[in-house]
């Protein structure tokens, strides 16, 4: 649905709050008048100005529903969300109009987006994306970000930052102003950014830089480019098992030392330099509106999006016997061979390089009282993903080639052998239609919509002896029908209610059998091409109430998921585990979310307040997997992934030169499986930050130095949960059977620590 603002409008509803002097906004930029059908919370520039320099995920962790994990402080190696217990590949992303989702599992890297200091807006949607959101993800929700656009003078900002573990960062920005006679003007940022790995050895380093130009003419006519590129090399965290968390805390890292006396020793695979996680994409995207005629629009989104990169890792091969598929066979590498090398160390990097144009096209009729929308989202992507066996410098321990290129592991027959090499091509053809009228003096707002889907996969799977064969092709299709309704009490209360139907296509994943080979068994990775895309009913129905001193939301929510998508992980007789996707059955969901801020009360205090309550239930019961055929009594149980409490505060201090905030964030409980008997243990997590603005000093302006500290108390917690396991412990089945336990199925990321960092910015 359309709501005030859709991700694909150029023309973006400007609120007073965010024009408003920053000490008289609401919340601190953490709350703007909304005039959505549907709940939807924001965070503004002046919130996100008074942060650590930290990426889009990591700003949006107090807002209602919103549970984030960073795995670093500066937010360099990637992060976790959930909405609502729903997880981050359930969540749609989109910057200035265009999807920054994984075409494939959907999955969001926040350290590629964008710079904080040049966002404008972030909008969450906690229920669901608006009908010409380009996702095929979306069943629990969306994030909308923008970008600030270019000044009308010339001008620009430097900020540069120094903090713990080594931290440093800077960035730039130029504005042209328009440039010459012409209606055009522009801008140029740059930042450059590292890190030491907070635990363990290493580091994370990012260079990233964006432009964006903006034409304007006439009445409502605007072309935009918003070109991104980002490059990077992080040293990877290790996930925890259970076990060794509740032994060794947060004392597991990757090894800093490098046996060269035993260059093929198991030990050295966990050598730090094999575990690095280098990155490129490139984002672009043209919005553009045309005002056709007095009544008719044309908004046109094409985009392009580039990426490439991998996760490494190293395993020790006999390349004389080595499994492919369910044949041994002899390999030779650079100047091994069978014949003199049994055990030999292999850098084994999991590549993913892709390409996606795409566009979004869309009509805006505007008759009177009437406004009716109609459009269309093509696009046509290509990813490739490899894992080659490659060379390593045995004398110190790196790859020849951080990619996984150069000498690969070559067998007999001539193949270079992968643990995965697969091609997914996917077509994308949506249909959107949405009428809206306003009644009664914009008193009551009426919008119906329909957003068709129809999505084609193709993937060719090179690895031999597949379950499914070389070629795999699904298809899928959906009608996804949407109401909205919001009736202003007066010009201070209005109530609302929605409910929208989202459909996610499985993982591409899914299509393939992958990984190691386990004769009798098969693959590590399973493919389950079948699987049922993963359908959602959102309802909600809220009140707000938008005065000059006090902000509040008040909303209710239920959800009930049909054939919802898992990554199930499965042992294996003999210790070892197999993974596959799987349709987790029916789930729903019943909840409120709240939200509270004010204007400046006492001493310039401005505070802010979210919290949400959660019930939500497994509708069904679990295969358990491995050879009994039995289920998990998992039906009735607590959703996994699903925090049923969480709470954020923000106090914010600014009397026009000395600034502060504190802000809490707590959040319940988490199972990782869905027996119920293995979890995240609930946590508090706690910043704190202060700063002061200068004078101006002459065509110096705004002169700024801040601190912020992060995670306060320095807790030491595990922030979400990869995979969900159907049971951790030995259990009975719905047949009676014995299901062995599995406490390590699942493996937890340790979230980041105590972190300070210091800054100091300047305008001119």
């Amino acid at each position: 649905m359309m709501g005030a603002t859709a991700p694909t409008d150029v023309e973006k509803e400007e609120h007073v709050e965010v024009h408003a002097s920053p000490r008289t906004r609401i919340g601190a930029g953490l709350m703007i008048k909304e005039d959505a059908p549907k709940s939807r919370s924001t965070v503004t520039q002046q919130f996100i100005s008074e942060q650590a320099p930290n990426n889009p995920m990591q700003l949006i962790s107090l807002l209602p529903g919103v549970n984030t994990t960073s795995l670093d402080p500066l937010g360099l190696s990637s992060g976790y969300m959930s909405m609502r217990g729903l997880t981050q590949d359930q969540i749609g992303y989109t910057l200035e109009g265009f999807p920054v989702n994984d075409i494939g599992n959907y999955a969001i890297y926040p350290q590629e987006i964008v710079d904080a200091e040049n966002l404008r807006t972030i909008n969450v949607e906690q229920g669901s994306a608006d009908l010409d959101s380009p996702h095929l993800s979306a069943t629990g929700g969306a994030v909308d970000m923008y970008l600030l656009g270019p000044t009308d003078k010339f001008g620009g900002s430097v900020n540069m930052s120094y903090g713990s573990y080594n931290s440093r960062r800077i960035f730039g920005r130029v504005d042209t102003g328009y440039v010459g006679a012409t209606h055009l003007k522009g801008y140029f940022s740059f930042s450059d950014a590292a890190e030491d790995s907070w635990r363990g050895p290493g580091g994370q380093n990012k260079m990233h830089g964006e432009t964006k130009w903006v034409n304007e003419w006439g009445q409502g006519n605007v072309i935009s480019l918003t070109l991104v590129g980002n490059t990077g090399t992080s040293t990877l965290f290790p996930s925890t098992h259970m076990s060794n968390w509740l032994a060794d805390g947060i004392h597991n890292s990757y090894s800093a030392k490098w046996d060269a006396a035993n260059p093929s020793s198991s030990a050295n695979g966990n050598y730090y330099e094999l575990h690095r996680n280098p990155f490129t994409n490139i984002y672009a995207s043209a919005p553009s509106t045309f005002t056709l005629t007095d009544h008719l629009k044309l908004t046109e989104t094409p985009y392009f999006w580039y990426g490439n990169g991998n996760g490494g890792g190293a395993y020790s091969e006999n390349i004389q016997k080595f499994q492919w598929g369910a044949t041994k066979t002899t390999g030779s590498i650079g100047p091994y061979n069978a014949t003199n090398t049994k055990s030999i160390l292999l850098y084994n990097p999991s590549n993913t390089q892709t390409y996606r144009p795409g566009a979004v096209t869309k009509l805006t009729l505007t008759t009177g009282k009437n406004r009716l929308m109609v459009g269309y989202w093509f696009e046509y992507s290509k990813q490739f993903q490899s894992g080659p066996y490659s060379l390593i410098n045995y004398a110190n321990g790196t790859p020849l080639d951080l990619n996984g290129g150069g000498p690969n592991l070559v067998l007999a027959n001539g193949e270079t052998a992968e643990y995965r090499n697969t091609l997914t091509q996917t077509r994308i053809h949506t249909l959107f239609i949405a009428d809206n009228i306003s009644l009664l003096n914009d008193k009551l707002n009426i919008e119906a919509g329909l957003k068709y889907t129809f999505v084609q996969r193709q993937g060719h799977n090179f690895l031999p002896d597949t379950s499914t064969g070389p070629y795999i092709s699904q298809s899928w299709q959906q009608p996804l029908p949407a109401a909205s309704i919001r009736y202003k009490l007066n010009s201070r209360n209005q109530l609302f209610a929605s409910v929208t139907t989202n459909f996610r296509v499985p993982q591409n994943y899914s299509l393939y059998d992958s990984g190691a080979y386990y004769p009798g068994s098969g693959y590590a990775t399973k493919a389950n091409p079948t699987l049922r895309p993963e359908i959602s009913i959102s309802t909600e129905a809220g009140w707000r109430y938008q005065g000059p001193m006090i902000m509040s939301s008040l909303t209710y929510f239920h959800y009930n998921f049909t054939n919802r998508l898992y990554s199930k992980t499965v042992q294996m007789p003999g210790g070892n585990y197999y993974s596959e996707s799987i349709n987790g059955g029916g789930m729903h969901a019943d909840g409120v979310d709240f939200e509270f801020g004010t204007a400046p009360i006492l001493y310039h205090i401005r505070p802010y307040f979210s919290a949400e309550y959660i019930h939500a239930i497994t509708d069904s019961n679990i295969a358990a997997g491995g050879s009994t055929g039995d289920y998990v009594y998992s039906k009735g149980k607590f959703a996994p992934t699903t925090p049923a409490y969480q709470f954020g505060l923000n106090l914010n201090y600014d009397d026009g030169h000395f600034f502060g905030n504190y802000s809490l964030k707590y959040v319940a409980r988490q199972y990782s499986t869905f027996n119920n008997d293995q979890h995240i243990p609930s946590y508090v997590v706690m910043n704190i930050g202060a700063g002061y603005h200068f004078k101006d000093m002459g065509r110096f302006k705004s002169p700024t130095i801040r601190i912020n500290l992060q995670n306060l108390t320095n807790n030491h917690y595990l922030g979400y949960a990869s995979g969900v396991a159907s049971n951790a412990y030995a259990t009975r089945g719905v047949y009676g059977n014995k299901i062995k336990g599995s406490p390590t199925a699942t493996s937890f990321a340790i979230a980041a620590p105590f972190f300070v960092m210091a800054t100091a910015s300047v305008d001119f």
